[in-house]
């Protein structure tokens, strides 16, 4: 399930899209903000981790399996999670690269973190 965040720019890019056009993703909108819809989540009592660099950030082999409900955080393949939202998450989880490149697509990303956190590696 995808959370969005309900605004014009957002709408925007589904609609836009080539990877989704043509289809019907599972999104769910995200109102009034992400940071209220993120309070909520861990006021449900959700651990919310984001992968993103960041000092202090877990690296991805040290990142236990889920032991409840948890929201992953993926941010723009270029800018990240922005900082406003990392300030308030449990944690960051950082995969470890080699080479010069900082960044994965985030589809892969977001498939590595989450079969970590199923813990099936």
């Amino acid at each position: 399930m995808q959370a969005v965040p309900r605004t014009p720019y957002d709408r925007n890019v589904l609609a836009t899209s080539d990877t989704l056009r043509g289809r019907r993703p599972c999104i769910h909108w995200v109102a009034p903000s992400t940071e209220e819809w993120l309070d909520r989540q861990r006021s449900a009592g959700r651990r919310v981790l984001a992968a993103e660099l960041a000092d202090g950030a877990t690296p991805l082999p040290r990142l236990g399996a889920a032991t409840g409900t948890t929201v992953v955080l993926l941010g723009h393949e270029h800018h990240g999670v922005p900082d406003d939202v990392l300030a308030d998450i449990d944690e960051c989880v950082e995969i470890p690269m080699a080479g010069w490149g900082a960044s994965l697509n985030v589809a892969v990303a977001g498939g590595l973190v989450l079969y970590r956190l199923a813990g099936l590696m």
